[in-house]
């Protein structure tokens, strides 16, 4: 029979999702060499070859590909046991280390934890604020249990490393200037804003969504400052420079501006919550899954 070393398999698993053996190597705190001398040890107890030369790159063979749809069956599995071996030894405690986006923490991660207290006192959690889109990263990496991102920059569905459910499907709201003349216009529609000045992100997921709610509704809105952070958005709104659209999670919470809700429209973006496939039946997570999703209902949301 082959013989298989989980270790080596995490070594290729991490080069297929970094790319190079470089970082590779510094994601899993090795030397290249040393990734390399695991690789080819891994390639002669397999009996097939794993690498091939790309220029001055390498990238992973058929059977290299062919191996790691197997191992993720196998990670899977171990995630499983180390839940179970977990609930076995810490019964109703243990620890869950959440990531989530800045937006998520306060509307989603924040109730839960203090349900969670409440609830299930032997559960710890740590929360990291993070990027949306660097959370898949630190979970797939180990530095968190649960991931909050935004669906539209997270891996599909059917990604082997990961579960995924929807939590949230945050509606986005426009937000005007106080003396803006369409404050009180009937059935704003975002195309009634077309001509209008935008503020939104200078790069990364909310000018993605942003520009594509725009463009849904038939125009391409005129940046005409950008900022990441909801604060800066919204006092910019506020002093009239531009208007923005901004998810209910920030819009329930928004003063000194014009909130609208676009019932025609009806743009919206999705909050997931992601676990490494396997480790949603350990204890503590899975008492923070159902923590979040009661948040979420509660909100009027699936």
């Amino acid at each position: 029979m082959t013989e298989w070393d989980i270790k080596k398999l995490r070594i290729l698993r991490t080069l297929a999702e970094r790319g190079t053996v470089t970082a590779t190597a510094e994601a899993l705190h090795m030397t290249p060499s040393a990734v390399s001398q695991q690789l080819t040890n891994l390639a002669r107890q397999l009996g097939v070859p794993l690498l091939e030369a790309q220029g001055r790159r390498v990238r992973l063979t058929d059977a290299a590909h062919l191996v790691l749809r197997h191992a993720e069956a196998v990670f899977a599995q171990l995630e499983r046991a180390d839940a179970e071996l977990a609930g076995y030894l810490a019964g109703d405690a243990g620890e869950v280390r959440i990531g989530a986006f800045s937006t998520a923490v306060p509307v989603l991660v924040v109730p839960a934890v203090a349900a969670l207290r409440r609830t299930h006192p032997g559960v710890r959690v740590r929360v990291r604020e993070t990027e949306a889109a660097e959370s898949y990263e630190l979970l797939s990496g180990g530095a968190v249990d649960l991931a909050l991102s935004l669906a539209a920059h997270a891996p599909t569905a059917r990604d082997p490393r990961f579960t995924r459910m929807t939590l949230l499907e945050d509606p986005l709201d426009v937000a005007l200037p106080p003396d803006h003349p369409l404050v009180a216009a009937p059935a704003l529609r975002l195309a009634d804003l077309s001509g209008d000045a935008w503020i939104y992100g200078g790069s990364g997921p909310w000018q993605e969504i942003a520009r594509t709610a725009c463009e849904a509704a038939g125009f391409v809105p005129e940046q005409a400052h950008a900022a990441s952070g909801w604060t800066a958005i919204l006092a910019m709104v506020e002093a009239g420079m531009g208007v923005a659209l901004v998810p209910r999670m920030v819009s329930s919470r928004a003063a000194g501006v014009a909130v609208r809700v676009l019932a025609h429209d009806r743009p919206t973006r999705h909050v997931v919550a992601a676990v490494r496939r396997g480790a949603e039946s350990a204890p503590a997570v899975s008492h923070a899954l159902t923590a979040l999703r009661t948040v979420a209902a509660d909100r009027g949301q699936p």
